[in-house]
């Protein structure tokens, strides 16, 4: 009798434990925005559309949640899930966001400086100026708009770096702090930079997208091994909705506005506004994986020369499981 009830208790255990709801992670920025539209559009396999949704500022912040076990799912730049697969995290990218998508805005008592005269010099000459180094942001290191402006710095515009201060944010904080005036510029995403733009009219754009760095990889779509071992057709309908998704964003901004404005900003930004930046981010929303291989190896390359990931660097392919993507896309 004891025996019997052991086994149905275990039994019961691993029927609770296979109901439990998985869980997503994201951020809220236009580059995670497949999500908010296969949410809304009800797209979702059940099993995703269920899950509890965990909104982080940052991708640091959600490598330590992937690091702890505690997502299933995650909408997260392509840098931060280097760091989390190199630091041991079971994780695949099975389908691309967006690719060039972090651009280098200077408001206005930094913006004239690019305007004329040497990009590499253009910090220099601000501090002989203004008497003080000019207040550069960026998110924390690790993130994607890190790297991509790390690389303009040093193999692009060539700066020195003692010419100004950086420092790290997130998304919201270095919005605030542009519009605010307490920096003088920074390396951000969409909606903060159609944001910024619209609302401080002497902000410029220096850098975008391929300037910063050449074909850079973005946010990706990634999920657990143990996910994929245990419930493929899971993750080939999530991807299958996730392609659906891209193909909105970049055919129909209008149809895609609405349902990004519920979870970016906040939602309090106008959808007109998150509209605008969708369509400033046309051609750069891609859901095919394959293609940002090779610009991810250029960056876990990068990254390991700053220092951003510890130890030797493992074969960055291996991150990538395609699979899906492919059967979808062949319509298997």
């Amino acid at each position: 009798m004891k025996r019997i009830l052991a086994s149905v208790a275990l039994a019961l255990g691993l029927s609770a434990a296979h109901a439990a709801p998985l869980e997503v992670g994201y951020l809220p920025i236009i580059p995670a925005a497949q999500l908010f539209i296969a949410y809304e559009q009800n797209t979702l396999p059940p099993e995703v559309r269920s899950a509890k949704l965990v909104q982080f500022q940052s991708g640091p912040a959600l490598v330590q949640a992937l690091l702890a076990g505690q997502l299933d799912v995650a909408y997260v730049g392509i840098g931060p899930a280097l760091v989390a697969s190199a630091k041991g995290a079971d994780i695949k990218v099975v389908a691309s966001n967006i690719v060039e998508q972090v651009s280098f805005v200077a408001m206005g008592n930094l913006a004239p400086y690019f305007a004329s005269g040497d990009a590499s010099t253009a910090f220099a000459r601000f501090a002989k100026d203004n008497g003080r180094q000019p207040i550069i942001a960026s998110y924390p290191r690790g993130a994607v708009p890190e790297a991509a402006l790390q690389y303009w710095l040093r193999k692009r515009a060539k700066v020195d770096p003692s010419s100004f201060k950086l420092i790290y944010q997130g998304e919201a904080q270095i919005q605030q702090a542009l519009l605010t005036g307490a920096i003088d510029g920074a390396a951000i995403l969409e909606p903060t930079v159609t944001t910024v733009l619209t609302k401080a009219p002497k902000a410029r754009v220096v850098a975008r997208g391929s300037e910063l760095f050449p074909h850079q990889p973005g946010a990706v779509l990634l999920v657990r091994e143990k996910l994929i071992r245990e419930q493929p057709d899971v993750v080939k309908a999530l991807v299958k909705a996730h392609i659906a998704a891209t193909k909105v964003l970049e055919t129909n901004p209008a149809q895609a506005a609405p349902f990004v404005q519920k979870y970016v900003g906040g939602g309090r930004l106008d959808v007109a506004l998150v509209e605008k930046a969708i369509r400033n981010s046309k051609g750069q929303f891609t859901a095919n994986p394959n293609t940002i291989i090779p610009a991810t190896l250029v960056l876990q390359k990068f990254q390991a020369e700053t220092g951003t990931l510890e130890g030797a660097p493992a074969d960055a392919t291996k991150l990538f499981d395609t699979r899906f993507y492919d059967a979808v896309a062949a319509g298997r």
